[in-house]
């Protein structure tokens, strides 16, 4: 029905819905006991989403005209494959609207757009406490991928080695 007030709809992140997207990230901070770590601004992320060079796209989950969720993905490429491919760097629904399909909804509509543009997969990491997210994902077939491991390199590290000599 297209004026049921419940429908769930999911559109691309324009530059308005700045707010709107920090808003969800500070929720998703919070979820995964990370506040502390947000640095973001709506200023930071005017530019990294949409300035002359974006990093990542954005997309929004509506139930009606309620936000309900997002999803930050951006697109890597994978040499064995020789295509590139998605990364979900964020997924996340807020609470009173969990349970009802639009994670599932978000990550399908990345899947379809993965397909659409070629790409070899959809990759994301989840938290390893996260056992509701992780029952989720394996319910709808995603691999855990045990083996690999997450590097990070950021702050003074990232600094040092950005000093360091690359010649022997």
């Amino acid at each position: 029905m297209p004026n049921d007030p419940c429908a769930l709809r999911i559109v691309p992140a324009q530059e308005s819905h700045l707010g709107l997207v920090l808003s969800f990230i500070r929720k998703l901070a919070q979820y995964e006991r990370l506040t502390d770590q947000v640095v973001a601004d709506e200023d930071t992320l005017r530019e990294s989403l949409f300035g002359a060079h974006p990093g990542a796209e954005v997309l929004l989950a509506y139930v009606g005209d309620q936000p309900a969720g997002f999803a930050v993905f951006f697109h890597n490429f994978s040499t064995f494959e020789g295509r590139h491919g998605i990364y979900l760097e964020d997924l996340f629904v807020d609470e009173e609207h969990r349970g009802r399909g639009i994670g599932k909804a978000l990550l399908a509509y990345l899947a379809r757009l993965a397909r659409d543009r070629k790409c070899a997969r959809l990759n994301w990491a989840v938290l390893d406490w996260n056992r509701p997210a992780i029952d989720f994902y394996e319910r709808l077939g995603a691999q855990l991928l045990n083996d690999w491991r997450i590097c990070r390199l950021s702050g003074k590290a990232l600094e040092e080695l950005a000093k360091s000599s690359s010649l022997l």
